[in-house]
């Protein structure tokens, strides 16, 4: 097996030498020999590996603990494991598919509730303690969700918020989505887009963030970045399957 020296490793991969040892440091490669003056010895397999690393972590999901199962498969695949990581892709794999499928199932359920019929105008007068009982979110939610603007609420001359119909039928939209991981941010943007034209596509508008944006993250284009982590993850696949055929036994040696 072929052996290389860390600036080696580095410059055919396309990464700076901090970056090889800090993937060492973090147990997503394993842990190098050293020659008598210190140098690091790299294999053929640490070369693959960190391949495996750099195309395991192209993908930025992060909600419900969909990092750490990455995390997770990296060192099953650095140990040598590749059964192991690949059962736990496998089970990765599956988690995306939900989460996609929850992004679909919050965009139907905001379009169907948007298209509904309107029942008598302010026919609701709850209170926020009420409306959050109802929409079974904490009152903090629906603080929150006004703060970022998602909500103006009237008041009531003693200073009372007063959710109405319309308000209700807006917190199940917010809420919806929420659940299924969109941002505030791009929760946002549809509102807005919808109060200018009632006709505006859900799906493009919540998935694209505006040019203005100035920080955007994986939930302000959640559609996207799912299809992106499923479509990585059978990349992830496929690599572990070649790594599990070359690297049979000893894979570090």
């Amino acid at each position: 097996m072929n052996t290389y020296r860390t600036a080696e490793i580095a410059r055919s991969i396309g990464v700076h030498s901090n970056t090889v040892r800090l993937y060492e440091g973090l147990g997503l490669i394993p842990k190098t020999e050293r020659e008598p003056n210190g140098y690091r010895v790299f294999t053929d397999f640490h070369m693959e590996q960190i391949r495996f690393v750099r195309t395991a972590l192209k993908v930025e999901v992060l909600q419900n603990g969909l990092r750490k199962k990455i995390i997770d498969i990296i060192k099953a695949s650095a140990d040598g494991d590749f059964d192991r990581a690949i059962h736990l892709t496998k089970g990765y794999l599956h988690q995306i598919k939900k989460e996609r499928r929850n992004a679909e199932e919050a965009i139907a359920i905001a379009e169907q509730l948007l298209s509904g019929s309107r029942t008598e105008a302010n026919r609701a007068c709850l209170t926020r303690k009420e409306a959050a009982s109802y929409l079974q979110v904490t009152m903090d939610a629906l603080r929150n969700w006004e703060m970022n603007g998602l909500l103006t609420v009237k008041r009531k001359q003693n200073g009372y918020r007063i959710y109405t119909d319309e308000d209700i039928r807006r917190l199940k939209i917010i809420r919806s989505l929420r659940c299924a991981n969109y941002s505030l941010t791009a929760i946002l943007r549809m509102l807005c887009a919808l109060s200018g034209d009632s006709r505006a596509n859900i799906r493009e508008v919540i998935d694209t963030p505006g040019e203005n944006d100035d920080i955007v993250s994986v939930c302000d284009k959640l559609l996207t970045s799912l299809e992106y982590a499923e479509n990585n993850a059978r990349d992830m696949l496929v690599h572990l399957g070649k790594m599990k055929k070359q690297f049979k036994t000893n894979p570090t040696l």
